[in-house]
């Protein structure tokens, strides 16, 4: 029977190989949408063996859905990682609904929309997509609140932080067939001052933002 000291490599390779797997599959969605990728084509583009993709994710749908969800976790990571690098103060705010605004326009985004709008004629992946992007959404909206450091309880705010969620998604769509950030700055500029404003409890001292305190300190 194989010892502990090669199942270990053998776990360490499966692992390497589902993530070139996962990451070939979101780079296909964006370069050839979701009729151009093919578990034949993603396999080729990963370097992997039609044989061990199969043995990973036996069909196109179960190879896409683990790619988002590998993906949006990975991307979650990042997002905090980059959040801790942030001030307090006044800029917080800004800075972090800039870094959701770009989440909203990279590949990850633009792969899930090649699957929303095949999910709307495919019965299968509708199925396996509709759990998935609630799931998402409902991760979305606790990062964006751990982000902004709010208490969602709070009247308001988890309205404020899910509009601000939906402006974003509608703007990344807008920006999908032209270049459309100069009109994406200007209403997000718009925005963050009408953000700050619902955010901010109406006890606060006068020009005080959510930004004011550390993440998460009204939750305390």
């Amino acid at each position: 029977m194989p010892t502990a000291s090669t199942r270990v490599p053998q776990q360490e390779r499966s692992r390497a190989t589902q993530a070139r797997l996962l990451e070939a599959t979101v780079d296909c969605l964006v370069e050839h949408g979701w009729s151009g990728t093919t578990t034949t084509v993603v396999a080729a583009r990963a370097g992997v063996s039609r044989g061990a993709q199969l043995h990973h994710y036996p069909t196109r749908t179960a190879l896409v859905t683990a790619a988002v969800v590998h993906l949006t976790e990975r991307r979650a990571a990042e997002l905090r990682a980059e959040a801790d690098a942030l001030p307090a103060g006044p800029r917080r705010l800004d800075r972090v609904v800039d870094l959701l605004a770009a989440a909203f326009t990279g590949p990850l985004f633009v792969a899930a929309l090649e699957l929303w709008v095949a999910a709307r004629t495919d019965a299968e992946l509708r199925a396996a997509l509709l759990p998935l992007e609630a799931r998402v959404g409902r991760e979305m909206h606790r990062l964006t609140v751990e982000l902004l450091g709010v208490d969602e309880r709070r009247p308001g705010v988890r309205e404020a932080v899910q509009a601000t969620l939906d402006l974003l998604r509608g703007l990344g769509v807008a920006n999908l067939l032209s270049d459309d950030s100069a009109r994406r700055a200007t209403l997000l500029h718009a925005w963050k001052r009408q953000l700050a404003t619902l955010l901010t409890p109406a006890d606060a001292p006068p020009g005080s933002t959510p930004a004011d305190r550390p993440p998460g300190s009204e939750r305390r």
